[in-house]
């Protein structure tokens, strides 16, 4: 069985919508109207055990909602998901157990405590054993280079030094779930590159089934091999990250050096997106490659070419934007 699993799961909220002025407010006392917005449509996919899924979608796509779902802090309006066997959303505490949820952007430390403190309450809520509680402490502050901050008080700790303890405080009772929703937000390259480092290995070494939601593509690229992408509470991508270019992408990087410096005139050859009088690089549709490597070629003394993919970052930022549709081929911009 699957650790996570999701069939159909819709989550709709109904907005008050009121009119613009004194008159719009007045009859908003007698007859209100409302807007419904889909925050998840008919959400469906499955989680194996030791899997680290990327969940990648714009702002307001509906990912914290799925997330909140699966962690039983928001009931679905229909649709069913299980999670390690249990209903989200009955709350069980055999549940409660099992799964930990990470904000990036919401602090679940005591603000004016001690880090290693509010540590302390967790291990008291979860039946910690002390001996337990001190090697898991011990162990994870050394991977994340904080053990001298753990007596520090939480609102005098850098940025990046709260998130490696919201880390810590997540992972004390040695979840099989771990719901992480923007974990590197606002950090340092150094900082989120070290907690990149330790979500890997922690991964890795306790196969613990991770969905991570990110803004930033290094996050993924680093740590997920498998994504989910969503868009207006929908899921329209549900596979291997090697394969988003391959699926989305309808256009290859070439890259042209020439023997000797001169204006060229590439008109026809493809989008110009870098030029000097010695380089180029084209972006070409990809059934158009060898056409344009031939022209060139015949044309100007090449001494180096190369050709690349889109960067995956730029093809989801696409993606996001509408300018490719989900069978690969271009869409009108949003």
């Amino acid at each position: 069985m699957p650790a996570i699993e999701t069939r159909n799961l819709t989550k709709t909220y109904r907005t008050y919508r009121k009119e613009a002025g004194l008159w719009g407010a007045v009859k908003g006392l007698v007859r209100r109207q409302y807007d419904e917005v889909r925050a998840a449509d008919g959400v469906s996919f499955s989680i194996e055990e030791g899997e680290l899924v990327g969940f990648l979608g714009p702002n307001g796509a509906g990912k914290t909602t799925v997330l909140k779902m699966l962690s039983g802090l928001l009931n679905p309006t229909s649709g069913e998901a299980r999670v390690l066997g249990y209903v989200p959303w009955e709350r069980r505490n055999d549940f409660k157990r099992q799964f930990s949820l990470l904000l990036g952007q919401k602090n679940a430390l005591w603000w004016d405590l001690p880090a290693r403190e509010s540590m302390e309450l967790n291990r008291a809520i979860y039946g910690i054993d002390r001996k337990d509680f001190n090697q898991i402490v011990g162990g994870l502050s050394e991977l994340l280079e904080v053990t001298d901050k753990l007596g520090v008080m939480v609102r005098e700790l850098s940025l990046g030094e709260r998130m490696k303890m919201e880390l810590i405080a997540a992972l004390l009772h040695a979840p099989r779930v771990l719901f992480l929703d923007e974990p590197t937000i606002g950090l340092d390259v150094g900082s989120a590159q070290r907690v990149r480092e330790f979500l890997k290995h922690y991964n890795a070494t306790h196969k613990i089934v991770t969905i991570l939601t990110s803004h930033y593509m290094q996050d993924i690229e680093e740590l997920c091999q498998r994504v989910i992408v969503i868009d207006h509470g929908r899921i329209f991508y549900d596979g291997q990250l090697a394969q988003v270019v391959d699926r989305f992408s309808t256009e290859k990087i070439v890259r042209f050096t020439f023997e000797d410096k001169m204006e060229r005139d590439f008109t026809g050859l493809g989008e110009v997106t870098e030029r000097s009088p010695q380089t180029v690089v084209l972006k070409v549709p990809r059934a158009g490659v060898a056409e344009t490597c031939r022209a060139i070629l015949a044309r100007h003394k090449v001494i180096d070419l190369s050709v690349e993919e889109i960067p995956v970052e730029e093809v989801i930022r696409r993606l996001f934007r509408r300018e490719l549709a989900v069978d690969g081929t271009a869409a009108q911009t949003a």
